[in-house]
C-alpha cells in the first residue's frame, strides 16, 4: 500500500479522497469502482454493516474479494459489525489494506488491533460521535489510522454533526504528539463544504459518498476534485 503523505499542521498538502462504495450502483459494483479509480480517488472505501451494530446490512468478505481484481487501489475497510474479531481474517484474506473497527465492537479492542497487524494489515480505529478521543490514549502508538465518524454510522447521506470537529481537532493534536504517520480519516456528510471543514480541521482522508457518486460517472471527476478543493 502506497505511504501516506500526509504533513502535520494544517491542511495537507494532499488530501486522500476515499469514495464510499455504499452510494455506488450496486447492479453495477465493479464497474463502478474501476471509474472511481480512473477519476482521481485514492482509496476505495468500503462500509461493512451486520444489521446488527448499527442498524443497517451492507456486504461481506465475498463482495471484497470479487471487487479486489478491479483496482490496485488500497481497500479501506470500515467494519461495523459485532462481534468483529471473528470476521477480521476473512476479510483480511479478501484483500482489505486497512481494517478500522470500532472499540465498542468487541471486548479488547486493542487485541483486535494487534490481530490486524498480525495479519499483515494497517489498523485504524473509528470514533462514533458520541465517543470521546480520549480513547485513543493508550491505543494511539499502535494504530494507522483514526476514523472520526461526523454521523451516526449506518446510512448515508446524513447531514455532517458540526461538534465532530472539536473531536478532529483535538485528535489532530494527539497524532501530532506521538510524531508517527498516521492517518485522520473523516466519514459521513462530507461535501464540498464541510470538506474545507474538517481539513481545516485536522483531516486528511475524506470519505464522502452522496458527494462521490452524485450526478453519474461523467460527474466523478469533477466530484473528486470539488472536495479537494481544486
Amino acid at each position: 500500500m502506497p505511504s501516506p503523505d500526509a504533513s502535520p499542521a494544517a491542511a495537507p498538502p494532499h488530501v486522500r479522497i476515499a469514495p464510499s462504495i455504499l452510494s455506488a450502483d450496486f447492479a453495477r459494483l465493479g464497474e463502478e469502482v474501476r471509474a472511481i479509480d480512473e477519476a482521481g480517488c485514492d482509496w476505495i472505501h468500503i462500509d461493512v454493516m451486520d444489521g446488527h451494530f448499527v442498524p443497517n446490512l451492507t456486504i461481506g468478505p465475498a463482495v471484497v474479494k470479487a471487487l479486489r481484481p478491479h483496482t490496485s487501489l488500497p481497500f479501506d475497510v470500515h467494519l461495523m459489525i459485532s462481534p468483529v474479531d471473528g470476521f477480521l481474517d476473512a476479510f483480511a484474506e479478501a484483500g482489505a489494506d486497512i481494517i478500522t473497527v470500532h472499540p465498542e465492537a468487541g471486548p479488547h479492542i486493542h487485541r483486535s488491533i494487534q490481530h490486524i497487524k498480525s495479519l499483515g494489515k494497517q489498523a485504524g480505529v473509528s470514533l462514533n460521535p458520541a465517543t470521546p478521543a480520549k480513547l485513543l490514549d493508550y491505543l494511539i502508538d499502535d494504530i494507522d489510522l483514526v476514523l472520526v465518524m461526523s454521523v451516526n454510522p449506518g446510512f448515508g447521506g446524513q447531514s455532517f454533526i458540526d461538534s465532530q470537529l472539536r473531536k478532529i481537532e483535538a485528535v489532530r493534536k494527539m497524532i501530532d504528539r506521538t510524531g508517527r504517520d498516521i492517518r485522520l480519516e473523516v466519514d459521513g456528510g462530507v461535501d464540498a463544504t464541510t470538506a474545507r471543514q474538517a481539513i481545516a480541521a485536522g483531516a486528511d482522508v475524506l470519505v464522502a459518498g452522496t458527494a462521490t457518486f452524485k450526478g453519474g460517472r461523467d460527474c466523478y471527476a469533477a466530484n473528486i476534485a470539488a472536495l479537494r478543493g481544486l
